[in-house]
């Protein structure tokens, strides 16, 4: 006899691809972990605003502890190209699966709302997009150059995807000259077969290098999660190949497990060994460096940009 099951209406999951894979532990976050739910009014205008030009964020998709802090603050990360990634990150919260075709009006509604929330540094995000043949660097340039023609005095930070196999398409995306270019490497290699499968740890190092090499002027950072069960050595050697690769700012916090089929924490790091981490990387030379259980790469983007300015100024006095 046949058993019919009825799908029909049925929300599709999140993440379609973890569905079959056992549960892990969700650990007891620690006191230095735990942050206010959003509801401020601030928080409200950023959400309104966001709603009504028809805007993702990655503050929402990746379920950001900082969104109340952020939006209450009228700071939004927008994540571009959808809200489906064509990739399957053991790590991430954004959904994955087959994305829609890319909307020609995106980088106008995303320059309107900076323009909107009076933003002085806006940080943009996408969803990888492996489907298409430029990864999506065209169409990353275009919301760049909307954004400085509705907001010409906004400094503009990109948040990008390492366009594996995509060729020469991120030299249309660092010819629009974006303030910092940040690509995350995200964790050491020897992780990167179960924690970021789709990616190449050299690759995306690479990238960030081809960035100085194509325009020297331009800022370039990346990021790291600990508590997925690397090493502190492991650690610094991440920070030499960032050095190596010319990347100006470091950016170092905890993994938070979004749901039981991603991938564990392995330990939570103390904030005292993030403040050892912070010190070994300014010895390294980065020129900026945030590290704390909370950092994430658009927090604080704003006052962390005029600190890299400073930065640069001050080491060009020097020398």
């Amino acid at each position: 006899m046949a058993v019919v099951i009825d799908t029909v209406g049925q929300p599709r999951p999140r993440h379609p691809e973890k569905q079959n894979r056992p549960d892990s532990p969700l650990l007891r976050k620690p006191e230095w972990l735990r942050v206010r739910a959003p509801g401020s009014p601030g928080y409200s205008a950023t959400r309104d605003i966001v709603r009504a030009n028809g805007l993702t964020t990655v503050c929402e998709e990746a379920a950001c502890p900082n969104i109340g802090e952020c939006w209450s603050q009228s700071h939004a990360t927008f994540m571009i190209m959808g809200e489906i990634c064509t990739r399957a990150c053991a790590f991430c919260n954004v959904a994955t699966g087959k994305p829609g075709p890319l909307d020609p009006s995106e980088p106008e509604r995303v320059a309107e709302a900076v323009r909107k929330m009076a933003l002085k540094h806006v940080v943009v995000t996408s969803v990888d997009r492996d489907d298409l043949a430029d990864g999506g660097a065209a169409h990353f340039a275009a919301v760049v150059r909307a954004i400085r023609a509705a907001a010409p005095m906004t400094t503009i930070e990109i948040l990008t995807p390492d366009f594996h196999r995509k060729g020469a398409a991120p030299e249309a995306l660092i010819e629009s000259r974006p303030d910092v270019f940040n690509h995350n490497l995200e964790t050491v290699p020897r992780l990167y077969l179960s924690i970021r499968p789709g990616a190449r740890y050299y690759h995306s190092l690479r990238l960030l290098e081809r960035v100085k090499e194509q325009d020297p002027v331009q800022f370039t950072k990346s990021g790291l999660m600990v508590g997925l069960g690397e090493t502190k050595e492991e650690v610094m050697q991440v920070m030499d190949d960032m050095r190596s690769a010319g990347v100006d700012f470091i950016t170092i916090g905890q993994y938070l497990q979004p749901t039981r089929k991603h991938a564990p924490i392995d330990r939570f790091w103390h904030p005292d060994e993030f403040k050892a981490l912070e010190e070994i990387a300014r010895a390294k030379g980065f020129l900026m460096v945030s590290a704390s259980p909370l950092t994430r790469s658009s927090h604080h983007a704003g006052e962390d940009f005029a600190r890299l300015q400073a930065a640069r100024r001050a080491r060009e006095a020097a020398a």
